[in-house]
């Protein structure tokens, strides 16, 4: 089986994405609406199991849950904002803080009992195994 790849970017695309997202966050910001957020993600297979790596700086992994249902893995968790230090301006708070709940389809079916999930650095990796059912077999042929 292949391992799953990034697309490479289309130019000019990836400007227009920050700027959407620059744009949606002042919005969420002025309006004092919550905003949503999730952790960015690499999904790496290879021929015995899957990786998920989620990056999660400043989060502590007590306030992380990760789930495993069917072919999905949901990781959960809660950033919390810094306590405000009264008399401070601020002149730029781009930082999101809050809850995240993200859902990744895994590309193969899993042992979910199996996996391992560790977080240094700022970084979450959860390991699953994949199935005996869905690894590769080598098929011998005959010759007569």
């Amino acid at each position: 089986m292949a391992d799953i790849m990034r697309w490479p970017e289309i130019p000019g695309f990836g400007s227009l994405q920050k700027e959407m997202d620059r744009v949606f966050e002042e919005f969420f910001r002025r309006s004092g609406l919550p905003m949503r957020w999730g952790p960015v993600v690499d999904v790496v297979e290879n021929a015995d199991s899957v990786t998920v790596k989620a990056e999660l700086p400043g989060i502590d992994p007590k306030d992380v849950d990760i789930s495993v249902s069917g072919d999905t893995l949901t990781i959960k968790g809660e950033k919390k904002e810094e306590k405000e230090e009264k008399g401070k301006s601020f002149y730029r708070v781009e930082r999101t803080y809050g809850s995240f709940c993200r859902s990744i389809s895994l590309p193969t079916g899993v042992e979910a009992d199996k996996a391992k999930a560790d977080y240094k650095d700022g970084v979450l990796s959860v390991t699953l195994p994949k199935s005996e059912k869905v690894k590769a077999k080598k098929i011998p042929i005959k010759t007569d």
